[in-house]
């Protein structure tokens, strides 16, 4: 268990007095003497105060906390040099625009959190997707789009390292922030308008491959499952490995401490609160479309895993039990709903489920687990296929997976109760010693 002391403000965000960062900034232009004790950053709560957002791409050297806080106190010489970065003009213009708007406060996440403090950036991550979807509205800025427009097509030599696309499109974090506000207004590298995102959502639905009805009415209007929201974040980067995973809490509608430093075991904690918080099957569908064999955890080592799943979408139990009466015996239907469609725990070793096993044709060790969600409309329900390596050298049946297949004691009671193609497993999965193959 981690334990960590929160401040009686942690609650709360920070944010930027638009008016009072502008005063300072206007005497500090007009060589005058600004007050040293005006408080440019205040506490305020997200669900009651009106405040503007900004989203953009982290680019060189960016204003944080401390320089925000320090600016009026500082000598010439460094106060100058701050003022000179990109980030500090890029404070600056989303103040300016904030105030045309009509809106007393700002956030921006490069100088509203003070990240010296592990448990101010924890809390903050934590409530990032909130304070995104409680904003009056987001200023998407992108910094490297010079035109009026989006590119109709990916330009590879224009943005090599983004896909073709502007770089805003390829950050893992810039995710939520387009998908949580209502109100989504798009800018250029001078920050003159491009449009907003309802009126964009055709060409964001076609760069992101996040569905249109969600760009314009929020996940709540589709209710996506884990594959699908996994999908979007697969081929977008962020500086920190922790963050591919960080960054997908609150699409996700999960929370957990931060713990740089753990790498890609990130990911797989991601997907363990998920499990701990829903039975979305989804969530073990990754790399359906691939045909490498990879041993390894049941769970996915990053989101690129999940590419191909963007039209992934759950079965209720009559359609998934409809899909399987051509193999199942008809004995066995009516206890489906139980095992099938109940929670699946995670414990220390691994987690506990029930799924539906065919064996592969042409092998000896690799079976298929029917779960309960289709890669299109209409379609069958996803296959991924499992190998057990080293205990299953020999699996002839399905009766033999009753000995060979699972070695706990939560094990002993597994029962495969029919000859035909389709049978029902109780396994245990071993996050470790399981072999996936994609």
């Amino acid at each position: 268990m981690i334990t960590v002391e929160i401040d009686m403000h942690q609650c709360s965000m920070r944010l930027i007095n638009v008016q009072a960062f502008l005063e300072r900034e206007r005497l500090i232009r007009e060589g005058k003497r600004a007050d040293r004790r005006a408080q440019v950053l205040e506490f305020g709560d997200d669900e009651v105060t009106e405040y503007a957002i900004l989203s953009h791409r982290w680019v060189g050297k960016e204003v944080d906390y401390s320089e925000m806080v320090k600016l009026a106190k500082m000598d010439e010489e460094e106060r100058s040099e701050i003022r000179q970065r990109d980030g500090y003009r890029k404070i600056l213009q989303s103040c300016e625009q904030a105030m045309k708007d009509g809106y007393k406060w700002l956030w921006i996440d490069t100088c509203c959190i003070d990240k010296r403090s592990s448990a101010e950036l924890s809390e903050a991550i934590n409530s990032m997707y909130r304070w995104y979807e409680n904003s009056r509205i987001c200023y998407a800025y992108l910094h490297d789009l010079p035109g009026s427009s989006f590119p109709i097509a990916g330009d590879y030599e224009k943005y090599p390292k983004s896909m073709g696309w502007p770089e805003w499109f390829s950050r893992g974090w810039t995710l939520q922030e387009m998908i949580a506000p209502r109100d989504v207004q798009f800018f250029n590298t001078d920050w003159h308008l491009i449009g907003d995102k309802r009126t964009l959502s055709p060409i964001l639905a076609y760069i992101t491959r996040v569905p249109q009805d969600i760009l314009e009415e929020g996940l709540s209007s589709n209710h996506p499952c884990v594959a699908q929201i996994m999908s979007w974040a697969a081929n977008r980067t962020t500086t920190r490995v922790e963050d591919r995973a960080y960054s997908l809490m609150g699409l996700l509608d999960v929370n957990m401490p931060m713990l740089y430093g753990e790498g890609k075991k990130a990911f797989h904690r991601l997907q363990l609160e998920v499990i701990h918080a829903s039975n979305d099957h989804s969530i073990f569908a990754w790399g359906c479309n691939e045909i490498n064999v990879r041993t390894g955890s049941i769970l996915a080592d990053d989101p690129i895993f999940f590419w191909g799943c963007d039209k992934m979408e759950l079965m209720d139990r009559d359609e998934f039990i409809d899909s399987l009466r051509r193999d199942l015996p008809e004995e066995e239907l009516p206890s489906t709903e139980d095992h099938q469609f109940g929670t699946f725990p995670a414990m220390n070793r691994g987690i506990q489920i029930w799924l539906f096993l065919r064996p592969r044709v042409g092998s000896d060790s690799v079976f298929e687990a029917l779960l309960p969600c289709r890669s299109r409309p209409s379609g069958p329900p996803v296959a991924i296929h499992l190998a057990w390596g080293g205990v299953c050298n020999s699996v002839k049946s399905i009766s033999d997976i009753k000995t060979r297949l699972v070695a706990t004691p939560h094990s002993k009671s597994t029962t495969v109760q029919s000859p035909r193609t389709v049978s029902r497993l109780r396994a245990q999965w071993d996050y470790s010693q399981g072999t996936r193959l994609l």
